[in-house]
């Protein structure tokens, strides 16, 4: 008997475009002699709609579903569909997010599955929620011992006395810096600020997505990403690539709208470094409690070589431009390979 197989995507971030696309490829590539497909997209107002097709995703029309679709919090694993007054139950046997940013990827919808026993791909309720807070995730690299750029914190409300929090900052950082939501993906609302009014405006940009900011040094080096693939032991690194940005950074602009930004796969390092690179991952995954996959993000830095970690991602990109795809397909696991393996090691978790 197939196993049912909920794919969940869209939501309500600002990445929610790009979850559809990654959502519709996990969905084409899940085998059908296997599993049995259920197609469950979130609004950006929150509502939770059966999806008849990946084709309704391609073209928008799953938006306009009248069947409405509840995750019942008891330990059955049954969906709740609802059109109208008819209530309709149906068993899942395992939930495949596929969700970016706020409310997906940071342990929400993860810590419903665990209410509802339902097991599901990926890292788990924790992992996700530290992974996508970029302040706790530097704690959690700091305490293993990676480098990593310098920051400074500024919570939201601390900007109502922008003259201290700006004094603050140039007193511990020189211009440029980063300005960043704790708590975004795709380089949403992370600005780059070069003097006192950029930073500004950086830190009331980041405080729309977000209460806790990090206003962090500027590294100049490579972009380089690491796709990192398993659980515990048997978590391994699927080679490096890295980021050209078509702009001055790799904000969301750069990523999916300048067709100037490019990804190399297995680019040329200094000698040692890839390895350096993939085993650093691998400990920056473990160190976070990681689970089925997830992309570390790092720097090298022109002059000295250092190897300096960025941020890491906890349900990776699967769009037609993605990293962690590119990157596995490489190392010899293509997503054909690897999605069903990401399903089976939900009940691994179990």
């Amino acid at each position: 008997m197939k196993k049912r197989v909920m794919v969940l995507f869209g939501g309500r971030s600002s990445e929610h475009e790009v979850s559809i696309i990654s959502g519709a490829t996990v969905a084409k590539l899940i085998p059908k002699d296997r599993y049995e497909v259920l197609l469950v997209g979130i609004t950006k107002e929150g509502a939770w709609l059966l999806v008849p097709s990946v084709e309704s995703m391609e073209d928008g029309s799953w938006k306009e579903s009248k069947t409405h679709v509840v995750l019942s919090p008891e330990t059955d694993q049954t969906l709740m569909l609802v059109e109208g007054d008819r209530i309709t139950r149906m068993g899942v046997d395992v939930a495949f997010p596929v969700l970016h940013g706020l409310w997906g990827e940071d342990g929400t919808v993860q810590g419903i599955f665990e209410t509802a026993k339902l097991p599901y791909v990926g890292c788990g309720l924790l992992s996700s929620a530290v992974t996508m807070d970029k302040f706790f995730t530097k704690i959690i690299v700091d305490s293993i011992g990676v480098a990593q750029a310098a920051y400074v914190p500024v919570r939201s409300w601390e900007l109502n006395d922008m003259d201290a929090v700006i004094a603050r900052i140039e007193g511990e950082r020189t211009y440029p810096v980063f300005v960043k939501p704790s708590n975004a993906g795709s380089s949403v609302g992370v600005t780059k600020a070069h003097n006192r009014e950029e930073l500004k405006k950086g830190l009331l940009a980041a405080a729309v997505h977000d209460s806790k900011i990090l206003v962090e040094e500027a590294i100049v080096g490579r972009e380089i990403e690491c796709a990192v693939f398993g659980a515990d032991d048997d978590a391994f690194a699927g080679g490096v690539g890295e980021i050209v940005a078509g702009a001055e950074f790799y904000d969301y602009d750069a990523k999916y709208n300048n067709a100037d930004s490019k990804t190399v796969v297995g680019p040329e390092l200094p000698e040692g470094k890839e390895k350096e690179f993939m085993d650093t991952a691998v400990r920056i995954y473990r160190a976070c409690d990681c689970f089925g996959m997830a992309r570390v993000d790092f720097f090298l830095e022109d002059g000295t070589n250092r190897v300096i970690f960025n941020e890491i991602n906890a349900i990776p990109g699967h769009t037609s431009i993605s990293m962690y795809p590119m990157l596995m397909e490489h190392a010899g696991h293509p997503m054909a390979e690897y999605i069903p393996e990401l399903i089976e090691m939900a009940y691994r978790r179990r």
